[in-house]
């Protein structure tokens, strides 16, 4: 990892820094089960952290961007696809918490995919009824949603506090 970021240019401070925080990404975890590779997840986390960094940086060394997209391929990285996997386990929550009549129409709609006229058939109301549940239930589920990234938010930079605080 530390030659990957030396042939990148990337000063050996740094690349201990970046190092060290995706250790403490990788122990904040409360389940590894769903890394099928290990070096290839601690890869993608270390990138994505130095793409963080570069892009909050005032002047980026087009190398460095150049070696990281080198890396970059079509198939989402091991990070992207539990990142995929929580957000929709977190979606479904989310839908499970609406409502009983609005979680119901979501559900057909957003999940199962039916229109809203087979909808309205099947729960005998109105399309219009349906469209409006369907706007409430994504109206919660965007507040719920922007509450826990508020909170995520908040949890990661108290962990990063400490993080540096330890390092």
């Amino acid at each position: 990892m530390r030659a990957w970021l030396a042939r990148g240019r990337i000063p050996a401070a740094d690349a201990d820094e970046l190092i060290q925080e995706a250790y403490c990404r990788l122990a904040m975890l409360r389940e590894v089960d769903h890394i099928d590779s290990p070096y290839a997840y601690f890869h993608s986390i270390v990138r994505n952290l130095l793409l963080r960094r570069l892009k909050r940086q005032q002047v980026i060394s087009f190398e460095a961007i150049a070696e990281i997209d080198a890396f970059e391929d079509d198939r989402p990285s091991p990070e992207q696809i539990a990142a995929g996997k929580l957000a929709y386990r977190k979606l479904l929550v989310l839908i499970a918490d609406l409502p009983e009549r609005c979680r119901r129409v979501v559900e057909l709609r957003k999940i199962e995919g039916w229109s809203q006229k087979q909808i309205s058939d099947h729960l005998g109301i109105t399309e219009k009824a349906v469209a409006k549940q369907i706007w409430l239930g994504l109206k919660l589920i965007r507040a719920a949603w922007r509450v826990a990234e508020e909170q995520a938010d908040t949890e990661m930079s108290v962990a990063e506090q400490i993080a540096r605080g330890l390092g």
